[in-house]
């Protein structure tokens, strides 16, 4: 959720220093190719941001969220420097990634879990999961 809200802050900031930058550029009539380029690539950068977070901007803020529960099966990447959960709902063959990896160790990663996920009505934006032992329903952990 925290990445969500730094690329929708950033594409702001990205374009409302874009757009100031162009107005000081042509009132003051001196713009170069390398100054209008460099500040035409930081708009472009933050409508980019903007496009990407905007469409579940309405369900962040309303919080009108839509809950996937199923049979799930939860694989641990760790490529890169950072690393994630990815859960595969076995039942409808989505998949969902989030940054906060459940501590499983003591159940193991690769067995069938039954699985709550919280995301948006649009399923782009990942909220929050609870992670249940498949045959008995006990809850065995959920995310902050």
């Amino acid at each position: 959720m925290l990445h969500y809200y730094l690329i929708l802050f950033l594409g702001s900031i990205f374009v409302i220093v874009a757009l100031d930058a162009f107005i000081n550029i042509f009132w003051k009539k001196n713009y170069t190719l390398l100054k209008v380029g460099k500040f035409l690539g930081i708009f472009l950068l933050g409508v980019l941001m903007l496009v990407v977070t905007m469409p579940s901007l309405k369900y962040v803020v309303l919080k009108d969220y839509d809950v996937v529960n199923g049979k799930c099966i939860i694989e641990i990447d760790t490529q890169g420097r950072s690393s994630s959960a990815n859960f595969s709902i076995l039942n409808t063959d989505k998949k969902f990634t989030y940054d906060d990896i459940p501590d499983l160790e003591a159940y193991g990663k690769s067995i069938p879990y039954y699985c709550e996920l919280t995301i948006t009505k649009d399923h782009l934006v990942e909220i929050s999961y609870k992670i249940y032992d498949e045959k008995t329903r006990k809850l065995i952990l959920k995310s902050n």
